[in-house]
This record gives C-alpha cells, sequence and structure tokens, in this order.
C-alpha cells in the first residue's frame, strides 16, 4: 500500500471522486469489514505520474486522516518519503 485512510474518515467521498486510478472504496465495500473507506494497495500509485502529490490527501478535508503507507512492490512511489514515514502514522497532508 502506498498510503492508507484511517480511522478518523469521515466518510465525506472527496478522495473516491479524485482519485486517478479507482484504488479507493467506501465503507461498504471495504474488504476488512471497518467502517472506514480503504485503499487498494495494489492499484495505489500515490498520484505518481497524476500530480505533485496525491490527490485523495489533497481532496480529504480531515486533517491527519490520509497517512503514509508501506509501498507494494512493482508499484510507483514518490522516491522522496523514506521508510521512517511509511509506518502509518505520518500524514501525507502535514
Amino acid at each position: 500500500m502506498a498510503v492508507k485512510i484511517t480511522d478518523i474518515c469521515i466518510a465525506c467521498g472527496s478522495c473516491i471522486d479524485e482519485c486517478p486510478v479507482g484504488a479507493i472504496v467506501d465503507d461498504s465495500e471495504n474488504p476488512n469489514g471497518e467502517d472506514c473507506y480503504f485503499v487498494y494497495a495494489d492499484k495505489c500509485v500515490e498520484c505518481v505520474g497524476h500530480g505533485d502529490e496525491p490527490a485523495c490527501a489533497s481532496a480529504c478535508p480531515t486533517d491527519g486522516c490520509i497517512v503514509w503507507s508501506d509501498v507494494v512492490s512493482g508499484q510507483p512511489s514518490r522516491e522522496n518519503i523514506g521508510d521512517e514515514q511509511r509506518k502509518g502514522d505520518t500524514p501525507v497532508m502535514a
């Protein structure tokens, strides 16, 4: 996964509308059964080639809701984001 949505998600839908690759699903389709939106790791490209930053995080009105996470092998990722930032608690938009 490149980014993930935390449990502070307010389910507004902004991220889904902005994702250029359809990697985000709403809480009703969350494969973990959690009551928040979900980013499919094998689809997320961190918007590399689509913009200067992940569009989901730019669109999200909830500070800290979308965080950096591990990169799936073979998926594009932001090279300037190091392993320390990819532990699942560093907001994409700081």
